[in-house]
């Protein structure tokens, strides 16, 4: 049966990974729980088979956490399941402690309330439910203390559970007092005492069996009987427990415990029952001083001890004062024929107040209260401001008002975060209980106002979202809890204020939590300015994108005249200081979209009052005030050409004077220099940029080059790239104009530039190369022979360059802008202002040269860099000549360009063989016109179409090098291809090697019986092998290729092949290889290869079995065991490599010599197995 259990598990285990809709109508899982419950005692013993049944069980139930109701039909049918297990006479404890895990596992979904009820509590159940706990013995307890019986805490849990309901039948205690007498004449305890020793022991622990303590505790010392005689001398014993509790963990959890129970027992116990105590335990809590206990648990729980005794002082009623809005029915507001919420208002208001007789204590409890609410944890504050509500709802209307008072002192600049969002969370309690009269919204909210965009900066960072996130909250209670008419005058700017935090919050939380205010007001209050209109756009989960509600959310509200200056106030007072960077910078993109809605208001306003800030001391605030004077400036600009007016109309001289000054100004200051430089200088070169863009007349140009080239000179990647950025529309504002002025300027700076690029520092070249790839077109006519040769010069390798991959990376990107910036010019020979065709030979040779650029330095393969430039070149600059001059494209180009790039996309490298690939069928699919002279295009297609290509993953080796091993079909692409998968194959990653090393194989098997195809590829392979001797990035996988090629068999058949004499050469070639050689991988490599070789008679045997007794004695201790290793396995595998007679004598040599030893030891050993295999000894080398 066990087997049959395990066998319905594994039926659905794959639905583990199936999407399950976010809302279920019923249990659907019931048949399956209810089998494995039914068969729990078949699998109680078998430890896999209970694991596989526990962990369906959590998948199945925890798929209902959000929809625990859809299990209420079914839990009276399993609980009486299991529980009839658990009541079976002499229950084994394995199959008890499954059983309760799975009840407890219910009771986590559904909640320990709810299955209270449905547990039965009969009178038979008594002395079992103890008889179980009792068998928890003293040292079983230890354990627990200890930690190491972790998997029985769910039986404790939910038999204390059940014993706390259980302790509740109406029958005396001492009823079932038998007095009975032990073996050892010990009189049984009382069933009372007995009670109370467990949940006394278990307040210890650190488990969830310490909540369930407390709460049988509290119930149970909270019976008539029990109270009588047991419920003072646990208080007494809590008390004495808090009193002494040291900072020992045991003694931590002690007081957790009791203070939970305490509050529980507040909680369930008759007000004039322990009424009596509450003075006493209120007094020892406060001389403990609790509150400012570093254990947040404990200050939590203290904090619901204090609320509960409060609710103890005060008589259990509803102020008749408080605020109610009216029913919320809507058949019974109709029946009121017109009576108006404010009229029940009144009408509650004006009921004669009882008298309150409030107790001196209330004062005390309120105070621990107000500083819970100043607590540093949430939970505590959270619990704080509950309590608040409810003590203040059974306070009379002058003392509630002092409260709300007190609460309303915590939003100062002298509190901290934590009063902040602590008084927010009481505000929202105390309005969401009508304890907030309409006559203290006045004070009210202007408060949640300020809360609403509460940020206090600590350095590089800031606190403030939580309060935020809590004043979203006040204002979703507000909209519950008051009438229309009353919110009416706050309206307008609660509904600013929620749009604000909509759209440009930092956090996603409170973007969420104010978009969910937004729309309760909308809902209940039905006077937010056009609300349902902002609800359909800006709604929960649009706003979830950070960038789309700065940058398209606020525009679409800001058409709405209500919110348009709002918005942009917000965005110049708040988010224009902000501590983020990114923040600022999407603060400058917002205002540049908001000036569309409001042009006048920017231009009269905003802009004016942006340009003081740029000198301001604070870096954020310069940083801010830059960016967003330049997208302000650029955004009126467009807004003046759209209307067909000077730009002065909208920005004043002075202001535009100002604008222009700003390098000047900062420059003198030296504020691009130091701690925030970097920054100023990618602020000032968008506000070149912006100012070009606008047409802004400039009158210090050369204060802004010079800042210009500081910039191209800067170690900071984003410093360099916002100048050059900049540098396009500098120019054709200021350069582009004919005359001697302007060609001087644009000379020096040519000239200049091509100097630089010529620099000692990579960092230089590299700013510069970019820079003169986004020149302009006018600014290269004239030079761009000197342009173009300076850039080829920098993609060459030289010896001081050669670890320069960066430098040539960009002189590549810069090389093809220049190219799509000049076009071509297929009719001149020779010509300055376009490419000729003998230029663009020059650029397609300058990079075919990149695309064999494979240096290596501590960063890795770092030639990837410069490859993947090269092939996005080559795809631009191509597509380019094949829409002017096709007939540039010889069959000789054409062929090295698909054949370097189809090499590319065999490689390692996941993010090359993208490149590649995307390069390689943009190439071939491109026909409007096609490139001329692919080889085998056709073919290509059939194996490559379009469609394919549109969703091959190029990053997945099972999906790429099928279809690419293909293409060694075609003599014109086996080279490359074949370099490519060698490289590929003897790479480190599994998936690699496994997929591309498996493509191999096929190919090999589909041409097995073509002899000439296996002599192309073998010609090939030795051609590799010869045009790359010595190079280790290719040699190395190379043989480790050739090794599995060997294990396959995949060259067999080549072997009788006298024609290529193939293994011979490859012998040759491997004597060359490791000439001299010192890497231990490559020698174990060759190694590996001479071994496979083996299986081959003849000169190719003698070889390898020379060259692997040699590596029997190396100098290096692995490659001689590794050597070892593989020689006996050959001599397992392949039969006729010695003598029958002596082969075994070889084995039992070779497995048992000690290869580590030192050579001197092993010598001796290697050539006795030279005489038995009848090799020659070899000789060492004489040295030099």
């Amino acid at each position: 049966m066990a087997m049959n259990i395990e066998s319905v598990v594994q039926e659905n285990d794959a639905e583990e990974d199936t999407c399950c809709k976010p809302y279920r109508e019923q249990f659907a899982e019931f048949e399956e729980v209810n089998t494995i419950i039914a068969h729990l005692s078949d699998i109680c013993d078998t430890q896999i088979a209970k694991e596989r049944a526990i962990g369906r069980l959590i998948f199945i139930l925890d798929e209902y956490q959000e929809q625990p109701h859809l299990l209420d039909p079914y839990l009276e049918t399993l609980l009486e399941t299991l529980l009839t297990t658990v009541r079976r006479p002499q229950c084994p404890a394995p199959l008890l402690h499954v059983v309760f895990t799975v009840l407890y596992l219910i009771t986590k979904v559904r909640g320990f309330k709810v299955i209270l009820r449905l547990l039965p509590h009969e009178v038979s159940d008594l002395e079992p439910i103890l008889s179980m706990l009792d068998g928890y013995t003293d040292d079983f307890y230890e354990l627990d203390m200890a930690g190491e019986r972790n998997e029985t805490w769910p039986t404790r849990y939910m038999l204390i559970l059940w014993l706390s309901i259980t302790a509740m039948i109406p029958f005396a205690m001492s009823r079932f007092d038998s007095g009975h007498v032990s073996e050892t004449g010990e009189t049984r305890k009382p069933v009372m005492d007995r009670i109370l020793d467990v949940g006394k022991k278990y307040l210890t622990v650190t488990d969830k069996t310490r909540d369930a303590a407390a709460y049988l505790v509290s119930k149970f010392v909270t019976r008539p009987d029990v109270r009588i005689t047991k419920l003072s001398g646990f208080i007494n014993w809590s008390l004495d427990a808090i009193q002494s509790a040291k900072s020992s963990m045991t003694d931590m959890n002690l007081l957790c415990g009791n203070l939970s129970a305490l509050s529980l027992m507040f909680k369930h116990g008759k007000r004039e029952d322990i009424l009596p105590y509450a003075v006493l335990i209120l007094n020892r809590l406060s001389a403990n001083n609790l509150i400012s206990h570093d254990n947040m648990v404990i200050r939590k729980y203290n904090i619901k001890v204090v609320q509960r005794l409060g609710l103890t002082f005060l008589k259990p009623k509803v102020a008749a004062w408080r605020y109610t809005r009216g029913t919320r029915s809507l058949a019974d507001s109709l029946a009121k024929n017109g009576t108006t919420a404010s009229d029940c208002n009144v009408k509650s208001v004006e009921l004669d107040e009882e008298d309150y007789d409030i107790p001196e204590e209330i004062e005390t409890v309120i105070e621990l209260l107000l500083n819970g609410l100043r607590d540093k944890d949430t939970v505590v504050r959270w619990s704080a401001a509950k309590g608040v509500g409810r003590i203040t709802s059974r306070l009379p209307r002058e003392l509630a008002d002092d409260v709300v008072g007190s609460v309303l002192e915590m939003f100062t600049h002298m509190e901290l975060d934590s009063a902040w969002h602590g008084g927010c969370l009481a505000l929202a309690e105390l309005g969401r209980r009508g304890l907030l009269l309409p006559q203290r919204l006045s004070e009210v909210v202007p408060v949640v106002l300020k809360a609403l965009i509460y940020d206090e900066r600590r350095g590089n960072f800031s606190v403030g979202a939580h309060v935020r996130d809590a004043a979203c909250y006040v204002c979703w209670s507000f909209a519950r809890a008051y009438d229309p008419a009353e919110l009416k005058p706050y309206v307008d700017n609660i509904a600013r204020a929620l749009v604000v935090v909509t759209v440009f919050d930092r956090e996603v939380n409170c973007r969420m939590a104010a978009a969910a205010a937004f729309q309760e007001n909308v809902g209940r209050q039905g006077q937010f300015p056009h609300g349902i209109d902002i609800l359909t756009t800006a709604d929960y989960y649009t706003v979830g994108s950070k960038t789309n509600s700065f940058l398209y959310l606020s525009v679409y509200i800001a058409q709405f005249e209500e919110y348009t200056t709002a918005l942009i106030d917000h965005l110049i007072t708040i988010k224009l200081h902000h501590w983020d960077r990114a923040i600022r910078e999407l603060t400058a993109l917002a205002l540049h979209n908001l000036t569309f809605c409001a042009p006048s208001y920017m231009a009269e306003k905003i802009l004016p009052g942006i340009v003081p800030l740029v000198t301001n001391m604070d870096l954020s605030t310069r940083h801010g005030a830059i960016l967003a004077a330049s997208e302000v400036l650029y955004a009126l600009a467009l807004e003046a050409k759209k209307q067909q007016r000077p730009l002065e109309d909208f920005i004043s001289v002075d202001t535009q004077q100002k604008l222009m000054a700003i390098p000047v100004i900062l420059l003198e200051a030296k504020l691009l220099r130091g701690l925030g430089g970097e920054l100023m200088s990618q602020a000032l070169s968008s506000l070149i940029e912006k100012a070009s863009l606008a047409q802004l007349p400039l009158s210090v140009i050369d204060a802004w080059m010079s800042f210009t080239d500081d910039c191209l000179h800067h170690v900071e990647i984003d410093v360099r790239s916002k100048a050059i950025s900049a540098l396009p529309a500098f120019f054709e504002q200021n350069l582009e104009m004919e005359n001697e002025r302007n060609a001087d300027y644009r000379s020096r700076i040519i000239k200049s530039y091509i100097t630089e690029l010529r620099s000692s520092s990579e960092i230089t070249r590299m700013g510069y190369a970019l820079a003169l790839g986004a020149m302009p077109k006018f600014m290269l006519t004239g030079c761009l022979n000197l342009v173009l040769g300076a850039l080829i010069n920098a993609v060459a390798i030289t010896d001081a360059s050669l670890k320069w991959a960066e430098g040539r990376r960009d002189a590549i990107h810069a090389l093809s802008s220049v190219c799509k910036t000049v076009g071509i010019d297929p009719l001149t020979a020779s010509s300055d202002c376009s490419l000729s065709p003998e230029l663009v030979a020059q650029v397609y040779d300058c990079l075919f040269r990149a695309m064999r650029d494979y240096t290596l330095d501590s960063r890795g393969d770092v030639g990837a860099w410069v490859r993947e430039a090269a092939m996005i070149a080559l795809k631009e600059i191509t597509l380019l000549v094949i829409e002017t001059a096709p007939e540039l494209i010889t069959p000789q180009i054409c062929e090295m360009m698909m054949c370097s790039v189809v090499q590319q996309a065999a490689e390692k490298i996941d993010r090359t063989r993208v490149i590649a690939g995307k390069t390689f069928t943009a190439l071939l699919c491109a026909d409007r016109p096609e490139v001329p002279h692919i080889p085998y295009r056709k073919e290509l297609l059939q194996i490559f179409s379009r469609q394919e290509c549109s969703v091959l993953n190029w990053t997945a080796p099972s999906e790429v090098f099928p279809p690419i091993s293909k293409l060694l079909h075609f003599p014109t692409y086996t080279y490359s291809v074949l370099l490519g998968l060698c490289v590929s194959i003897g790479g480190l990653t599994e998936s690699l090697v496994k997929h591309s090393s498996h493509s191999l194989f096929s190919y090999l098997s589909e041409v097995s019986s073509d002899r000439e195809a296996l002599r192309h590829f073998c010609n090939n392979f030795l051609k590799i092998f010869r045009d790359y001797q010595r190079d280790s990035r290719v040699t190395l996988p190379l043989l480790k290729m050739f090794d599995q090629l060997l294990i396959n068999g995949s060259l067999t058949t080549i072997a009788t092949d006298e024609e290529i004499n193939f293994f011979p050469e490859v012998v040759a070639l491997c004597k060359i290889e490791i000439r001299q050689c010192s890497d231990p991988q490559k020698l174990m490599a060759s190694s590996d290869v001479f071994s496979d070789l083996l299986q081959f008679d003849g000169e190719v045997r003698q070889k390898s079995l020379s060259h692997l007794m040699i590596f029997l004695c190396h100098k290096y201790p692995r490659v001689r065991t590794s050597t070892a290793n593989k020689l006996y396995e050959a001599l397992l595998t392949y039969e006729g490599i010695v003598d029958d007679d002596t082969l075994e004598t070889v084995m039992n040599i070779i497995s048992e010599a000690q290869w580590v030893e030192d050579v001197s030891v092993v010598r001796p050993i290697r050539n006795q197995l030279c005489k038995l295999m009848g090799i020659p000894v070899p000789m060492p080398a004489a040295k030099r």
